[in-house]
Formats: structure tokens, C-alpha cells, sequence
């Protein structure tokens, strides 16, 4: 079975607004690293239409640093789920699921492979919900953006975590990885 894990830089006081990130390489680094342990990504609409838009070739030349391209690269290849029920189609080796959320990810879990990775707010929290994510890793910038979105508002209970390693950047930011206490 392929365990889903959920990845997210937040800042110290909770933001998850993904404009409120310093992105450097070390960030792009561990990114791809943890991109490459996935089969394929599972997004939202919204996560899927951004990831597109920003990382989705070809990028005018100059408009990014050289140390991003392992990313771009493992992103463009990477076979991506999204889940929505307002997109007609998805292209940019993406598919569409539809239907019962929980079914459709036990079924994406039961397949061989060495993983799926899931981003975003509003699917994780759906996931988490469900009992489906079995690896969560909180990337935490050395920061206070002073405003929100925040993870998990809404969650009907809390979820009791393990913590099962930290990697700390030069920049200051902690990548803590957690599995839920079962």
C-alpha cells in the first residue's frame, strides 16, 4: 500500500499563504527530494491551477534562479490526481477524481508504488478528516506573516501526531515530519 504524505511550509505564527514563504535552495532541495519519494501528487483545484500557472514550462528565461529547475523538472514529470468537481478536464499529466473523496483514495493507496503526496489546505484537511494521511511534515519558516489562511481550521477533533524527525536549513527553517498516533 502507498502511504500519503502531506507536506506544507507555514510561518511561525501558522500562515500557510504560500506568498508569505522565502523560498531558497535548500527549500527547493528538500522539496524535490520529498517529490521524488511520490508516484504521483494529489491536488485540489486551487493547488492544481497554481502549480500549474507558476511552474508549468516554458517560464520566460531569467525569471527564476537556476536551483529551481530540479523542481520544475520533477513537477512537470509527475503524474498528478486532482480532485475537483468544477474542472470540465486537466491536462499536464493530470487526471480527474471525482466521486466518494475517501473511496477514490484508498483506491490511489492500494496501488503499488512508493508513494503519493498531497499539498494544499482545504484536501488535507478533507484527508485528515477521513483518516487517509499517514505522514504529515510542517515546514516551518523562521517568520511571522501576521495574517492567514492557517491549517486545519474546521478539523472536527483533534489528531494526535508522533514526531519521527527534524532537518534543520541554514536559512533558519525546520522541516518537522510526524505520523499519526494510531
Amino acid at each position: 500500500m502507498r502511504p500519503l504524505r502531506y507536506s506544507i511550509n507555514i510561518t511561525l505564527d501558522g500562515c500557510c499563504d504560500h506568498r508569505a514563504i522565502v523560498p531558497d535552495e535548500d527549500l527547493f532541495r528538500h522539496v524535490t527530494g520529498n517529490l521524488n519519494q511520490a508516484d504521483a501528487l494529489l491536488f485540489g483545484r486551487v493547488v492544481y491551477e497554481m502549480m500549474e500557472s507558476a511552474w508549468r514550462p516554458p517560464a520566460p528565461a531569467g525569471t527564476r534562479p537556476a536551483w529551481m529547475e530540479p523542481f520544475v523538472l520533477t513537477m512537470n514529470a509527475a503524474k498528478k490526481y486532482v480532485v475537483s468537481n468544477t474542472l470540465d478536464r486537466v491536462d499536464w499529466n493530470a487526471e480527474l477524481v471525482r466521486g466518494d473523496l475517501e473511496k477514490a483514495v484508498q483506491q490511489l493507496k492500494q496501488e503499488p508504488g512508493k508513494g503519493l503526496f498531497v499539498a494544499g489546505v482545504k484536501l488535507p484537511l478533507a484527508l485528515a478528516e477521513l483518516g487517509l494521511i499517514d505522514e504529515y511534515e510542517f515546514v516551518v519558516q523562521p517568520r511571522i506573516a501576521g495574517h492567514g489562511p492557517t491549517l486545519f481550521a474546521g478539523l472536527s477533533k483533534p489528531l494526535d501526531l508522533r514526531l519521527i524527525s527534524r532537518q534543520e536549513f541554514g536559512s533558519g527553517t525546520v522541516a518537522m515530519r510526524f505520523e499519526p498516533k494510531r
